[in-house]
């Protein structure tokens, strides 16, 4: 990954999926770590996306690029709204600038019930199916990581993210307003934010770049790791005003 030298090494701060923890990024992890310094930001601090948010940004260095997956694109979105000047790149993977609608905020709450009962496993079951992520070998093996981290993580803060989706704020105005180099990711199989949404993405944020993961689902970094460290490498090499719109 030489071609990264154009890069000001600053801090990679990856944000990790719904009920996710390190474990969901350990290939770019991996990857990255060998030429700078990189830090997952867990999703505690409340039942709220802002509240999570700036939870978070007490943990972060002053300057730093941010990588969202899920849930943990839609706090990265909140970390751009709140202190835009501290993020120098962006990219957001599998995940969606929009509010829930009413009926996505009601099918959460017989899984919040489910949690609170006894009943985590089977939440986290229906909260990530099978069938949002791609086909194949990988996908038995993906799955039973995100079943343990969640189990690990525990009923509370299953709780706590679910009430932070539902309460979460439209941002595509914070969107249109990002003014650094950002990428889009998305697998090609996800059914939970498919391609048109980061399609929609992609065109509210100012040259944005999109790329679409062949053989991925909703979980690329796992699904086909060798594609999102491509991917990441060249983000992290672009120069850091490749974002930014006219003067």
């Amino acid at each position: 990954m030489e071609q990264a030298g154009n890069w000001g090494r600053e801090p990679v701060v990856f944000l990790p999926g719904m009920m996710c923890d390190a474990r969901v990024f350990t290939p770019q992890l991996q990857a990255l770590s060998v030429q700078a310094p990189v830090m997952v930001a867990p999703l505690h601090g409340g039942a709220r996306v802002d509240d999570i948010a700036t939870h978070i940004l007490s943990m972060l260095p002053a300057k730093f690029a941010l990588v969202g997956l899920s849930m943990g694109g839609i706090v990265a979105l909140e970390i751009l709204r709140r202190a835009p000047e501290r993020i120098t790149r962006l990219c957001l993977m599998a995940t969606t600038p929009l509010s829930e609608t009413p009926d996505q905020a009601a099918m959460r709450e017989p899984l919040i019930v489910s949690a609170r009962t006894g009943g985590l496993e089977k939440a986290l079951q229906l909260s990530l199916p099978p069938e949002v992520l791609a086909p194949g070998a990988r996908r038995l093996d993906v799955l039973n990581l995100v079943r343990v981290m969640g189990l690990d993580l525990g009923a509370e803060l299953f709780v706590d993210q679910s009430r932070a989706l539902q309460r979460r704020l439209d941002q595509q105005a914070t969107a249109r307003r990002c003014q650094v180099p950002t990428l889009i990711l998305c697998g090609e199989y996800d059914r939970l934010t498919p391609v048109k949404r980061h399609e929609f993405l992609a065109e509210l944020i100012p040259h944005a770049r999109l790329e679409i993961i062949a053989g991925a689902g909703h979980l690329p970094g796992l699904e086909q790791p060798e594609a999102v460290n491509r991917a990441l490498s060249q983000w992290l090499a672009a120069p850091a005003k490749a974002g930014r719109s006219g003067a």
